[in-house]
């Protein structure tokens, strides 16, 4: 039911059956761990292998104005150079600190920063008051992050503020996958981001599938 997956190496070859036909984006930055400052990663994945495993993108996180923000950025750079080299499009996810604000001005300049680097598109989060000027302001399309597990109705309105306010997609883990009903829920959020259906009616298909999935 999605579009395309996102994921690291390890996953695609440990857990993603081999027959799946979906567009992979790769998680090419790495190197660090929720133990350790966040910022420090290295580029993860090299290009032959990324062709090996049929990649249609590349993604890496961006950490801009934390510690190690410059090397974030080489990182970015290195996989846009290697990646257009071989016609394969990067992915900019804008990593946010514990100690950023969530606001209009730094989503303005991590996004804007990620576009004229070279980023082809920019996974970054969806807040408000503010997101439609940073969508606005960026010059590829903004998919948001799901981040923190939310009620399935909640998840299912930022959703669809975040379309409606300009993003161009969804790309949602945890709401997903952690839901009562993963498929009842990516087929709702699927509604919301295609079709712009209504938090409301989304979620009522979301409750139809998950009640269906439990007879």
């Amino acid at each position: 039911y999605a579009d395309v997956l996102m994921c690291t190496r390890g996953a695609l070859r440990s857990i993603i059956p081999a027959h799946t036909n979906k567009p992979i984006v790769l998680r090419c930055s790495a190197g660090q761990s929720i133990l350790t400052e966040l910022s420090n990663e290295a580029v993860g994945v090299d290009i032959e292998d990324t062709i090996r495993l049929n990649a249609a993108a590349m993604a890496a996180q961006v950490y801009i104005g934390a510690k190690y923000e410059h090397k974030s950025i080489t990182n970015l750079v290195k996989l846009i150079d290697t990646g257009t080299r071989y016609g394969i499009p990067t992915l900019a996810v804008t990593g946010v600190g514990a100690d950023m604000d969530r606001d209009l001005r730094y989503f303005s300049l991590a996004t804007r920063m990620c576009a004229e680097i070279g980023a082809h598109y920019i996974k970054s989060y969806y807040f408000e008051p503010g997101f439609e000027k940073v969508v606005a302001a960026c010059p590829v399309p903004i998919v948001i992050a799901g981040g923190k597990k939310l009620p399935e109705m909640e998840a299912l309105e930022m959703a669809y503020k975040a379309i409606d306010q300009g993003a161009s997609g969804v790309d949602m883990g945890r709401n997903i996958f952690q839901s009562d009903s993963p498929i009842g829920m990516i087929q709702a959020v699927a509604q919301v981001v295609h079709k712009k259906e209504k938090p409301k009616h989304a979620f009522e298909l979301y409750k139809d599938i998950k009640n269906k999935d439990r007879k």
